[in-house]
């Protein structure tokens, strides 16, 4: 008698043998399938939903490169509040004062008063300006800078006739002495051009005290 074990045969109308816990590397967890795709023919075997396809882009994009300073507006920026033409403060002397979209003027004269903020963290600041011109006339100047080297420092710049020649100018002047009842003073043109922010509030008490107003 042969000592051998015969071999199991299935039936026909017998289950087949089901997968026990250990078959699936793991107690517990259900065997993992795989869904059979048949296209033209061939069987291709569907993707884990869970991984991502072999051609996704990645999810993790390069940043942005650091903007480049320019090294002579850092100088600036650490010098503030002090200003490069501190010196030249009741100076008399020739002036060249940039416009942005205007010609620029240039004139013999004298820089009343300057302000800057005391720092500049986010490397942009403003600076104000006001001159005397040996004409009378008055010169308000707005710079607007930034320490990036591809960003154009911005300028603006108004004058003050006390006596206005052109047409345009005098109706101006007529229009403001109608609603305010008293002729329009330089002072009156400052706040016009620069407002009455924080450095704005500096720069006038800089130059003398008829910018505040007056109450009883």
């Amino acid at each position: 008698m042969s000592s051998e074990r015969p071999e199991e045969l299935s039936t026909p109308g017998s289950k087949p043998a089901q997968a026990t816990a250990g078959d699936t590397g793991r107690s517990g967890d259900a065997p993992r399938q795989e869904a059979i795709v048949v296209v033209r023919g061939e069987a291709v075997r569907e993707q884990d939903p869970k991984s991502p396809p072999k051609d996704a882009a990645p999810q993790n994009k390069d940043k942005a490169p650091p903007k480049k300073v320019s090294e002579a507006k850092v100088k600036l920026q650490n010098r503030l509040p002090a200003l490069d033409d501190d010196a030249d403060i009741g100076v008399q002397k020739e002036h060249s004062v940039t416009r942005d979209g205007k010609p620029d003027l240039a004139f013999t004269g004298t820089l009343l008063a300057s302000a800057a903020p005391s720092s500049a963290p986010q490397g942009r600041w403003q600076e104000y300006r006001i001159y005397e011109t040996s004409g009378g006339k008055h010169v308000f100047s707005k710079i607007g800078r930034s320490i990036t080297a591809e960003q154009q420092d911005t300028h603006e710049a108004e004058i003050f006739d006390p006596s206005p020649t052109t047409v345009q100018s005098k109706l101006l002047r007529s229009a403001h002495d109608l609603t305010h009842s008293r002729p329009m003073t330089w002072t009156d043109a400052a706040v016009a051009f620069f407002g009455y922010d924080p450095l704005a509030k500096a720069l006038y008490r800089k130059v003398s005290g008829g910018f505040e107003e007056h109450i009883s």
